[in-house]
């Protein structure tokens, strides 16, 4: 049984229009939540973080004095901050723009204006998130399963680690591209019982990767997961026929990868 529930959580919401603050407040209240901070910009953002921390951070993409991606990079840096789930609310809509605060590792991105259901889900990302349930395997020991982590940010890397981490998952090992992934799992290719890799990467794409591995290996064992923030759907079809066990969007759900780990593991 969970310890957290939405109603117990702490938010620090930025947002420079008052009006806008006001409103989304209104849903959060609605919501059960009631312990919320309202601050304009990203300064009195890090200033209240440093005096105490919230459960939740809920921010707007453009700030007067900073964007939600500056503060964001700036959060994570921060050893004693990073840990704080971030969430963020715009009606931006540029896959470039967007993909870049994906990859620094938010539990959601609402748009602007967004349905009740939208913030619903992404409380409860929030909640699986900072109260998470173990995993629960009947084939394997959770502690004792070995994963290959495949993310040239390494913000993202820190994200779906922190989130393996959580679910009780900590034999970890990281690797910056396809390529070094590729050779990682070469090296070693028994020791992993699951990959997670992302798809545009540098040197070797996760598509590299996977057919790397079934293809050149000739490795059609091992699962393979990717989380990706592509929304292109031919370069996805190429990717499901590639070989790959089972796509997740960034931002993911930490509740939809546990189940994801569930189906590739068992």
């Amino acid at each position: 049984m969970r310890s957290v529930n939405i109603c117990d959580l702490a938010i620090l919401l930025i947002e420079p229009s008052g009006t806008q603050l006001k409103v989304i407040m209104q849903h959060l209240h609605q919501e059960g939540v009631v312990n919320i901070e309202g601050v304009s910009c990203g300064n009195d953002a890090l200033a209240s973080l440093r005096s105490h921390q919230p459960d939740l951070i809920v921010s707007s993409l453009y700030l007067p004095d900073m964007t939600a991606i500056e503060l964001l990079e700036e959060i994570k840096h921060d050893e004693t901050l990073s840990h704080i789930p971030f969430m963020l609310i715009s009606s931006e809509s540029s896959f470039k723009i967007l993909d870049a605060i994906r990859q620094a590792g938010v539990v959601a991105i609402l748009p602007k204006p967004f349905e009740a259901r939208d913030l619903k889900n992404a409380l409860r990302a929030t909640i699986e998130f900072i109260d998470p349930q173990q995993i629960d395997l009947e084939y394997y020991d959770v502690e004792n399963v070995r994963v290959l982590v495949v993310d040239d940010s390494k913000l993202a890397r820190k994200h779906i680690c922190r989130v393996l981490n959580n679910m009780g998952i900590v034999l970890i090992t990281e690797a910056v591209d396809g390529k070094q992934g590729a050779e990682v799992f070469a090296a070693s290719e028994h020791e992993f019982d699951l990959i997670i890799t992302d798809l545009n990467m540098p040197v070797m794409d996760g598509e590299g990767l996977i057919r790397f591995i079934r293809q050149d290996l000739n490795n059609a064992i091992v699962p393979i997961l990717m989380v990706t923030s592509e929304n292109n759907e031919t370069r996805l079809s190429k990717v499901q026929k590639s070989g790959v066990s089972a796509i997740c969007d960034k931002p993911f759900d930490p509740q939809t990868v546990k189940e994801m780990l569930f189906r590739v593991l068992e």
